[in-house]
């Protein structure tokens, strides 16, 4: 892949199987920004709509073999209806197939929801689940 490749500037919508898979390549990948993928299963609302926005290119240089990947930030939406966001890295061609947000209204919709929303660790200690729980 182009090292010199813009970041793609598409905002996805993914629903809650597709986050799970998306979860559970990374941790099988061993990349550095994941949740864990039960935390993921037990926590996001199961037809709840989750969104991905590319932060930054990112490879594991003491890794050659695992290709470079879009770090993502994720808005994640849980069971009880509130959002949390976090990391998670996923490789180019899984980002590429995932459906992007078409309706400007939507986007602007979410965009604030990513400034807003508590970090999943920080909501974890908030409800009492203390942080390990990742």
């Amino acid at each position: 892949m182009d090292f010199d490749q813009p970041l793609p500037r598409e905002l996805k919508a993914v629903d809650s199987a597709s986050l799970f898979r998306l979860e559970k390549r990374a941790c099988g990948l061993g990349l550095s920004q994941r949740l864990d993928p039960a935390w993921v299963r037990a926590n996001a609302a199961p037809n709840g709509t989750h969104y991905l926005w590319p932060a930054l290119w990112h490879s594991l240089s003491h890794r050659p073999d695992v290709p470079r990947q879009l770090r993502c930030e994720l808005l994640i939406t849980l069971r009880a209806g509130d959002r949390v966001r976090s990391l998670l890295d996923v490789l180019p061609d899984d980002f590429s197939l995932l459906s992007k947000v078409t309706s400007r209204e939507e986007g602007m919709q979410v965009s604030p929801l990513f400034d807003s929303a508590p970090p999943v660790r920080e909501w974890l200690l908030r409800e009492g689940e203390g942080s390990d729980r990742l």
